[in-house]
Parts: C-alpha cells; structure tokens; sequence
C-alpha cells in the first residue's frame, strides 16, 4: 500500500516520473509511456492505474504534510492509523520481516513513527460506502500490536532470513533504526522461507487456506509471485493464506506383468485396428433411400440445413446432387423433414460410411463410424484401488496412435500429422458398470470413434490426434485437472456420451452378430 500512495502522489503532482528506491525498491516509474523500468537489469513493463481498489488504506488526496520523504534521507511521515483487515495483516506482517534490525538485533521490532503533533486534525469517522473527502484519511484501526507479533513469530521460524536481512542493512545501521532493505538483496531459498512462515503465522490465528502452487520452488517463477498472488486474493475480500498444492497423482504405484489380470468375459487384451475404407458401391441417394420417407405436402416450416422453406426448391449452392432441389424427405425414426437436395450434400461432406445422423436432434442411422488414425488399445486389470471405488480393483486401458500421414477421410489429405502424449493411460473401476463401459469403448474403438484428426483445444496446434467427444479419466489418483477420481457421475456421464455416438447395449449384440 506505501507504493501505491508513492506513485499516486507523484501521479497528483504531475511529475514525470518517480523512484521508488526510497522506499526500498529498485524501480523507476514514467508516467509518459506508463512503464516501470527495473534499475539493475534495465527491463521493461508496462503498468496502469486503477481507481476500483476493494480496500484502499487511504482515501482522497493525500495532505502535504503526510506525503512520503522524496530521498532516503528526508524526514520521515507522521503514522496513518493501520487497517486491521485481513490483507493488510499479511502486509504488514511481510514488511515486519523483511525489514529486519540491524547486526547484533535477535528479534524483529515494530518500526517506530514520530509523534502525531497535537494541531493535527483528527480524522474524521465514515459511514461504510461514503467517499472521505478531500484532505482526509479514511482509516480503519491500529494493527501495530498484531504487525508486531507476527514479526516476531516468523523471527523465531526463519533464522536464515534475520540474519540475510541484517546482512542487507546499509554500513552503520544500528538496532535502534531500521532500514528498509530491497526484495532483490534476498535470495530464492530467503523468500520461500518468508513465504511459508506468513503462512504459519496465519494459519494460527484461523485463517482459511488456500493451494498456491510454486511455493516449493519446483519451478522457475519467483516463490514471491505466490505472496503477491495472496495478496491480490485477499484485496477482493478473500482470507487467505497460502500453503502447498496438493500432489497430482496421474499414475497408479508400479505394476509388476505377474499381477496383471485378463479382465473376465472379454477375450484378448489388446485391440488394433487399420485404415478402413467406406464402403463403396452405393449412391448417396441409395444410402439415404433407406432411412427416408417422401412427403408430397411439406409444412410450412424452414429446411434446418438450408434454413429456406420446404415449400421452396432448395437453397444448397455447392455442388449439385443427382436429385431434384424441391423433393423434401422425411426420416422415418425422429420425424423431422429436410430437403432431400440437402440431405443428399451433407452425406457427401461426412465420412460417407453408410450411416446419417439427424442435423435436428442427432438420432444415428445405420453404424457411425468415425476416422481414427491407425493405433493399439490395451486393456487389463491392475491391483490398486481408484479413489471413491476403495471396494473394488482398477481397469487401466492404453491407448498408443504414432504419428503418420492423413487419409481421404482426414481434413488435410496427404498431410503428416503428430501423435502427442501418447501412450495414454486411462482408469476405469472393476466393477459391474465399469466393465460395461470397457465393453462399449471397445465397439467405439472398432468404430475408431475414440480419437479423431483436428486441432488441440488445450495446445492450439493443429493436424494432432485429438479425443472425440467421448471422455476419460488419465489421472489416477487425483483429480485435479477435473479427469480424475472421485467422480460419482463418471460411468452415467460417458455411457450417455457413448450413447450419442450411436453405441449403446445394442451394439454389443450387433457386433456379436
């Protein structure tokens, strides 16, 4: 908060730029091109000024007698009265151990302020919501007995950082002044220990936790970012106090050949399948002859392909099927009514496999069949347990596609495309549910309705082996990403979405027959 009433002042004051290294930091502010210019390494960001903070510590123009010292050694500012809410806490307490005491000091100090002189107005009380006018400072209670007390707390948890920040203090600084030393003069391992003890000292007094994740410093961004994460949380309301994500578990313990078991009433445990060719033979107007009734008095309604009226010839622009543009059609499972001009266009742009589906309400004609690339399926059972099915073992499916080169039914033919991720494990419950989904993935599969050739809407590239419409569970033990256990809705959710690719109980018996 101390930086932003810095900037803002020199905002109001119109200069053209401000140094924050008074106040501890190394960075220049240029209000011409609104960016912040790092002293040491000369980098470059862009920043901007907000007027919808949640909790401003001070409210309105600042007086001229409370604007901070210009230089390092100019006069320090009389106390503004802390805010004793949640964010200002962490604050507070944060500035409590960085600015540690001078050599020789063993526990962290408050620091000191002026008196407030006795001609200094008294700040006047607001309503919640009113505006503090100009000239008045809108504060909320004194947090210095709790600043203290953190500090001190976190002195007693983090030796290293004392005496790091001791280290940091300007020659001939003593333990009656503190200085107010730059985050950059601390170290990785120094601001993961400054981290972890806020934590510590919030997580005594009650407050909620929230994950964090890069506070173990197992990844390159700064563990600062994590604090700065908590803080922004905090500013809109939210107590927190950052801990440890949890662990994502994305693959059961290992798995010896031995005790890896057949799954009964299923033969084999692996399933390949090839390039499958449609059918060929057949018109469009042959294939679709099946599945259609003529209507010789069409209603009053609008083609749902063409969006023209049934009454009117079709208005299908490409190129021209072997029928007349005003025959309509009916489908004789669903009911809904169609050009048949447009019907017979939409067969030729899909994978022409001898089936359709409704435009309207995606009833399936004949067997969906989809364009898979070539790969392998395994399927077996594994002796542990998936979270919420501790009753029962685990199915673990893998799925392994390489890459290669696209076919006529792929969107780019003669195109190579990636294979990315692959083997995939998948984890299903060994239980009576769980080997019936098992049973109809693998119609699916045959189907090569499982994965398709598009682009990845997690990586943005495109021509890659992509899931189709039908989800799976990759995470083992967790379920972090949202595509793990427990999920109590899983089972009903995929046989619904395999019921939309046309594959139902029935399909086990057609594929039997």
């Amino acid at each position: 908060m101390d930086v932003g009433i810095t900037i803002q002042r020199a905002y109001e004051k119109q200069h053209p730029w401000v140094d924050l290294s008074a106040i501890g930091f190394c960075y220049v502010i240029d209000f011409a091109t609104m960016g912040q210019i790092n002293r040491q390494t000369q980098r470059k960001r862009r920043v901007r000024r907000r007027l919808d903070m949640v909790y401003p510590l001070v409210s309105g123009t600042l007086p001229k007698s409370q604007s901070w010292p210009a230089s390092p050694g100019a006069a320090a500012a009389p106390p503004v009265p802390a805010c004793a809410c949640p964010q200002c806490l962490l604050v507070m307490s944060v500035k409590a151990t960085v600015s540690a005491a001078g050599p020789g000091t063993a526990t962290l100090q408050p620091r000191k302020a002026p008196p407030v002189p006795p001609t200094a107005p008294k700040a006047p009380v607001l309503a919640p919501g009113a505006k503090a006018p100009d000239g008045t400072a809108m504060v909320r209670g004194s947090l210095k007995p709790l600043a203290a007390q953190g500090g001190r707390r976190q002195a007693a948890s983090t030796p290293a950082l004392n005496s790091a920040s001791s280290a940091a203090s300007p020659p001939g600084a003593g333990s009656s002044k503190v200085s107010r030393p730059s985050l950059g003069t601390l170290n990785r391992s120094h601001l993961q220990r400054l981290a972890i003890a806020q934590s510590r000292v919030l997580i005594a007094s009650g407050v909620p936790t929230v994950p964090v994740k890069n506070l173990t410093g197992s990844s390159p961004v700064n563990p600062a970012l994590a604090g700065i994460t908590g803080i922004l949380m905090s500013a809109a309301g939210l107590p927190v106090c950052l801990t440890r994500p949890p662990k994502l578990v994305l693959h059961p313990p290992p798995v010896s050949k031995s005790e890896i078991q057949s799954i009964p009433g299923i033969s084999h445990t692996c399933r390949k399948t090839t390039k499958k060719q449609a059918k060929k033979g057949k018109t469009p107007e042959e294939v679709l002859k099946k599945y259609l009734q003529k209507v010789r008095h069409p209603p009053d309604e609008d083609c749902t392909i063409c969006m023209e009226r049934l009454s009117a010839p079709s208005g299908y622009k490409g190129p021209q099927p072997a029928v007349k543009p005003d025959l309509v059609g009916k489908l004789v499972k669903c009911g809904h009514v169609f050009h048949l001009h447009c019907l017979v266009a939409m067969y030729n742009n899909g994978n022409k496999d001898g089936s359709l589906q409704c435009p309207t309400c995606k009833t399936i004609y004949g067997v969906k069949t989809g364009t898979q690339p070539p790969g392998k399926m395994e399927y077996h059972i594994i002796p542990h347990a998936l979270p919420g099915h501790s009753d029962c073992k685990t199915i673990r499916i893998i799925y392994n596609i390489p890459p290669g080169v696209q076919g006529p039914e792929h969107p780019n033919p003669g195109k190579s495309f990636t294979a990315r991720g692959f083997p995939r494990h998948c984890y299903l419950p060994d239980s009576e549910k769980g080997r019936k989904v098992l049973k109809l993935l693998l119609v699916a599969w045959d189907r090569r309705l499982i994965f398709a050739i598009g682009t990845s809407s997690t990586t943005g590239e495109s021509d890659t082996v992509i899931w189709n419409e039908i989800h799976h569970k990759t995470e083992f033990g967790s379920n972090l990403t949202g595509h793990g256990y427990p999920d109590i809705n899983y089972l009903d959710n995929v046989l619904a979405e395999l019921a939309a690719q046309g594959i139902t109980e029935e399909s086990l018996v057609q594929e039997k027959d």
